[in-house]
């Protein structure tokens, strides 16, 4: 019930019939989803044994039965406000720094939840992938305080183009990603149209020279993989421009495969962009 629940508190008494607190709170602690929950032991026990127990196992407070109520909610209070700064620095770890957007860990660790929970539940789910063009150049014509403002107006960007339940973040270097969820692959392309076309229009000008930055996307989806009932891919506008009339920035079903040069879109499931994205 608390995995479910996600309570921001447990009240835990010590003497319980069938399994005593000491034994719930261990199995609390053991698990991922509630270890990080505070529990605050009551007992009518006076031992520093048991005391002592309590607190190796995990628990932030101890109240002894009989307990003035004023009492027992100032130390509740007090709790709170501790789970409260403790979950804003955990935030925080997970938040690039420069952009703003969730970073790499969190990319990950999202991304494999999301995946367990298309295969369990069959729910959809779809992964747009960003990369801007000649970044390098950027930095190296303009200067790295320059790159750095494109990513933070680029970060900017994907998160005015995000939903609440969306998660946009920072795979690395000049590479971003947004995690769509209940997100077929058509849905996923508007996403990254729209994304694509917000990022062509910001204005940059360093040194006051007009600067027009350009990203490729790719989009897969969980149909992609297999975890879902296969979805015929709509051929994308770069793959069927003529080479010497294509623009630079371009959107594509698959992951963009712009730097074999050769502007087509290869077909790949949702998975890790690094590793094959093979079926798990």
């Amino acid at each position: 019930m608390a995995a479910t629940l996600q309570p921001d508190l447990i009240l835990l008494d010590v003497e319980m019939p069938g399994m005593g607190g000491m034994e719930v709170c261990s199995r609390l602690k053991a698990d991922p989803l509630t270890s990080m929950v505070p529990i605050i032991f009551l007992t009518g026990a006076e031992s520093v044994d048991i005391k002592v127990r309590g607190f190796d196992l995990g628990a932030v407070d101890y109240v002894t039965k009989p307990f003035d109520p004023a009492e027992l909610r100032a130390r509740v209070r007090a709790a709170l406000r501790t789970k409260r700064f403790h979950d804003m620095l955990a935030a925080r770890a997970q938040l690039d720094g420069l952009t703003g957007l969730w970073n790499r860990g969190y990319f990950n660790q999202r991304l494999s939840d999301e995946v367990q929970a298309v295969r369990r539940y069959g729910r959809r789910l779809s992964l747009v992938m960003i990369d801007v063009d000649h970044f390098k150049r950027l930095n190296d014509g303009y200067g790295h305080p320059f790159g750095d403002l494109v990513l933070q107006r680029i970060g900017e960007a994907l998160s005015a183009c995000s939903r609440m339940t969306d998660s946009a973040c920072r795979y690395g270097g000049e590479e971003l990603a947004m995690i769509l969820t209940e997100t077929e692959g058509d849905g996923a392309m508007l996403v990254a149209e729209r994304v694509r076309q917000t990022i062509e229009a910001l204005d940059f000008r360093p040194r006051g020279k007009p600067v027009q930055v350009t990203v490729s996307i790719g989009v897969a989806d969980a149909a992609d993989a297999g975890h879902r009932r296969p979805r015929r891919p709509r051929p994308s506008c770069s793959a069927r421009t003529p080479r010497s009339t294509r623009p630079r920035t371009a959107v594509a079903i698959g992951w963009c495969a712009r730097s074999r040069g050769d502007g087509r879109a290869y077909q790949r499931g949702v998975g890790n962009p690094r590793s094959g994205l093979e079926n798990r």
